[in-house]
C-alpha cells in the first residue's frame, strides 16, 4: 500500500499527519488525518477512529476538534478519515457536491453505508472502507495496537460510529458519539437520502440505522452520547429513541444533554476531552 504524507506538523508532544492513498474501495484517492503522540521505539499505541459529518472533511476535526492535548496525554493515536469519495466527475453528472442545494447527499455525505444502487455503487462504499480499507491501511502505516480500538464521532458520523460498533462488537472496546443521526430510518428526508443510495427496501437500510440494529438484536456493553439541547437538527438526531431503544435492550447509556450548546465544533470541542479519557479508560484498562 503506497502512501502518500502531504503534511506533517508538532503538536502536543506528537505528530499531526495528513496522508492519501488509492482506495480499492472507492476506486478514488483518499484522503485521511492521523495523530500520533510520541512514543519510546517498539511500543504500539491504541487506536480510537473519528467520524465527521456532513459536508465535513478529515481537516475539521483536525482543525476544530480539539483532540491532540487529550490523545497525548493518554497516549491514543486518532484516525480521522474523509466522509465521502471525492474527485472531478467521480460517477458522472448525476454527482452532486456540497455546492450544490444537497448537502446531505452525494460529496460529503457517504454515510458510512455501502451504497448498491448506480450510479453510487461503484465509489460509495464507505463501509468497506471505513470497517476493512483503512484499518489495515493503519496498521501497516502506524503504530497502532490492532487489539486496542474503539470509535466516535459527530451527526452522520456519530451515525457511522454507533452502527460500525454495533455491528461490530468484538472489534472495538468502546463506542461513543456527539450529537449522532440515532434513527434515520424514522426521518423522512433520511430514508429518501437511503432509498437513492441502497434501493426502497428496508432490510437494507436497516443495518445503517443504530436503532433499528439494536431492535434487530445488536448489542454493545455502554454507550457515551453527548447532545446539545439547542442543537438546531434536534428533532432529525432522535436521542429520546436511542434513549428508548437502549433502555429497552438493557444497553447501558449515558446521555449527556448538555444545556445551550448547538450542532458545530464549539459544542464537540468543550467535550472531546470527556470522550477521549472515557475512552482511555476502556483503551488503556
Amino acid at each position: 500500500m503506497t502512501l502518500k504524507t502531504i503534511s506533517q506538523q508538532r503538536s502536543h508532544g506528537g505528530t499531526q499527519g495528513v496522508y492519501s492513498h488509492a482506495s480499492d474501495a472507492t476506486q478514488c484517492e483518499m484522503t485521511f488525518a492521523v495523530y500520533v503522540p510520541d512514543h519510546a521505539p517498539g511500543v504500539e499505541l491504541p487506536v480510537l477512529t473519528y467520524l465527521s459529518g456532513l459536508t465535513c472533511t478529515h481537516a475539521n476535526v483536525m482543525e476544530k476538534g480539539e483532540y491532540r492535548a487529550a490523545c497525548a496525554e493518554h497516549g491514543i493515536i486518532l484516525v480521522a478519515p474523509d466522509t465521502s469519495p471525492r474527485g472531478p466527475d467521480l460517477n458522472g453528472d448525476d454527482v452532486p457536491d456540497t455546492s450544490a442545494d444537497e448537502w446531505d447527499f452525494g460529496t460529503g455525505a457517504g454515510f458510512y453505508l455501502d451504497a448498491t444502487k448506480e450510479p453510487w455503487a461503484a465509489n460509495y462504499k464507505m463501509r468497506s472502507y471505513i470497517e476493512d480499507e483503512l484499518p489495515a491501511v493503519i496498521a501497516q502505516n502506524f503504530p497502532v495496537d490492532t487489539d486496542r480500538c474503539s470509535i466516535f464521532g459527530h451527526s452522520m458520523g456519530g451515525h457511522g460510529a454507533l452502527t460500525v460498533a454495533l455491528r461490530h462488537p468484538d472489534r472495538f472496546r468502546s463506542v461513543s458519539a456527539f450529537a449522532p443521526i440515532a434513527a434515520p430510518m424514522q426521518v423522512e428526508r433520511r430514508r429518501e437520502v437511503f432509498a437513492r443510495y441502497l434501493g426502497s427496501d428496508e432490510s437494507a437500510m436497516r443495518p445503517y440505522d443504530a436503532v433499528a440494529l439494536i431492535e434487530d438484536g445488536a448489542r454493545l456493553p455502554e454507550l457515551l452520547v453527548d447532545q446539545g439541547t439547542a442543537d438546531e437538527f434536534l428533532e432529525w438526531l432522535g436521542p429520546e429513541k436511542l434513549q428508548a431503544a437502549c433502555d429497552a435492550a438493557g444497553i447501558p447509556l449515558t446521555l449527556r444533554m448538555q444545556d445551550g450548546y448547538d450542532h458545530g465544533y464549539f459544542f464537540i470541542s468543550t467535550f472531546m476531552a470527556d470522550h477521549i479519557a472515557w475512552h482511555a479508560a476502556r483503551l488503556n484498562g
